[in-house]
């Protein structure tokens, strides 16, 4: 089956796209893009990979699910759509950045490319969802899909950062020992909790994790990120 995603990544995703799974959730997407409201814009459902290519990725941040409400998913975890009005999660995600690296983000909108340009891959584990159904495209085929993209890094790339925000996406890809997704030997795995308001003071606030990021990336020369 032919998938329009960025070259390296299909390079690296070998046959993935051609498993039974892919193949059933491709057909699952299509049909519900016909049937529904589905976000993000379907041009949008690869455009973290197409923005940050396998050979340029340096950070891993994952998310859940897109946003669900009108105009605001993007292709990117955590973003929205420029002009749109930055969601709770956001919001507290800048609030951390000037509390941890002294100044406010340098971003002056939430779409959070200019963090995918630098190698920040803004990666959800499922990749769409029907408008105003939170989850509708969970257990579908995509958590499966992202797992493999996460083994992928793991296995190919050194010295990555990987950014677990909350019991979602630890729980995903730091299972039983025999079954983690991540190297932990050969990469960097910062955890906390999610920066939704219902958490952000339960261990989001205070993590630091941008300047453990930059940190980390200084250390094994691959440049520090302008958050």
């Amino acid at each position: 089956m032919e998938v329009k995603i960025e070259e390296s990544w299909k390079k690296a995703l070998g046959k993935e796209f051609d498993e039974e799974y892919f193949e059933k959730l491709a057909e699952f997407v299509k049909a519900e893009y016909k049937q529904a409201t589905v976000y993000p814009l379907a041009r949008f459902i690869f455009r973290a990979f197409e923005l940050t290519p396998f050979d340029k990725v340096k950070v891993v941040i994952l998310g859940q699910d897109p946003y669900h409400g009108p105009n605001q998913a993007n292709g990117l975890a955590f973003a929205v759509r420029e002009g749109v009005a930055l969601p709770p999660s956001l919001i507290n995600i800048n609030k951390e950045i000037k509390a941890d690296l002294g100044e406010p983000t340098k971003n002056k909108n939430g779409d959070l490319e200019a963090w995918a340009r630098q190698g920040v891959l803004l990666l959800n584990a499922t990749l769409t969802v029907r408008a105003g159904v939170a989850g509708s495209h969970q257990n579908k085929g995509w958590e499966k899909f992202t797992d493999a993209v996460v083994r992928v890094l793991s296995q190919q790339k050194e010295n990555l950062v990987f950014i677990l925000w909350g019991n979602y996406a630890q729980k995903k890809v730091l299972r039983q020992a025999q079954d983690k997704l991540i190297d932990e030997k050969k990469h960097l795995v910062i955890r906390s909790a999610h920066p939704s308001p219902l958490s952000a003071y339960n261990g989001f606030f205070g993590s630091k994790p941008f300047s453990q990021t930059n940190a980390y990336l200084i250390l094994n020369d691959k440049g520090m990120v302008e958050w």
